[in-house]
């Protein structure tokens, strides 16, 4: 059940967080949906219809979501019929988002738009997806797939950007929010000492990629082997993707050369 005041209505300072069972690699096994807001009240990724949340999401004036992966909008048509809510979609994104849903956006918003009067406004964070963002109110964020409070975030090719990731990861740590609620896990109560600590994380396996790639490795195999310490079992393919990701990133930056099969040290004068 969302989280609720004594008289059982959600909330009007943190986001009710109502979590989904869906299928998704992330961890628990489940989406979280959230209705925040003042006023109008909007209803954030609808992953999968359940009872929790129709009585979460009775009365929401607007439906979004923080980026269009499967794990995050299964219901949004559900609950947009059920509620006569109208559909928001990330306005660069409107066809991805429909393709996704199969809902044609009713509005459409870009950063920094408030969604309807809720009081909810959104921000751009790319790089787990191109078109991820958060929704903000009262403080508290509303990030998706940006951060998890006990786990690091898969950012892997071809839809993963690490450097917009970075880039996002650092957008949020200036606004410097009261709380993160992120679409898989618990609450992120720290968000500026996680936000950090995800930052650094991502830059040291930077480091091994391209340790990798300067000891001679020059497939994404032989890297994700050289850069990996853990047992990678039932996740190699995601390891293998965000190698990927790390080695576009470093071959834009000029510190490897990569050809999309191939890698190898830059040449340097």
């Amino acid at each position: 059940m969302p989280d609720s005041d004594p008289a059982g209505r959600p909330s009007t300072d943190a986001p009710a967080r109502v979590p989904v069972p869906v299928e998704t690699r992330a961890p628990a096994g489940e989406t979280n949906a959230y209705v925040l807001g003042r006023g109008e009240r909007v209803l954030v990724d609808p992953a999968a219809r359940t009872a929790a949340l129709d009585d979460a999401a009775a009365d929401v004036a607007h439906v979004a979501v923080t980026h269009t992966h499967p794990d995050h909008v299964g219901a949004v048509a559900d609950y947009a019929d059920r509620a006569d809510a109208a559909v928001w979609a990330f306005a660069p994104y409107a066809d991805r988002f429909a393709e996704a849903t199969g809902v044609a956006p009713d509005r459409r918003f870009r950063q920094g738009d408030e969604l309807g009067d809720s009081g909810v406004t959104v921000v751009a964070t790319p790089g787990h997806a191109p078109d991820h963002v958060a929704f903000v109110a009262d403080g508290h964020a509303v990030t998706g797939d940006l951060a998890f409070a006990a786990s690091s975030v898969y950012v892997g090719a071809p839809d993963g950007d690490l450097r917009a990731y970075l880039a996002s990861l650092r957008r949020v740590y200036a606004r410097d929010f009261d709380a993160l609620h992120p679409g898989h896990g618990g609450v992120v109560e720290s968000p500026r000492a996680r936000v950090r600590e995800l930052y650094f994380h991502r830059l040291e396996r930077e480091r091994r990629v391209l340790a990798a790639v300067d000891a001679g490795c020059g497939t994404v195999d032989a890297v994700v082997d050289h850069a990996y310490d853990r047992d990678l079992s039932g996740v190699r393919d995601l390891a293998g993707r965000a190698v990927r990701a790390h080695l576009e990133k470093l071959a834009v930056e000029g510190s490897v050369a990569w050809d999309g099969t191939h890698a190898e040290p830059a040449r340097r004068p």
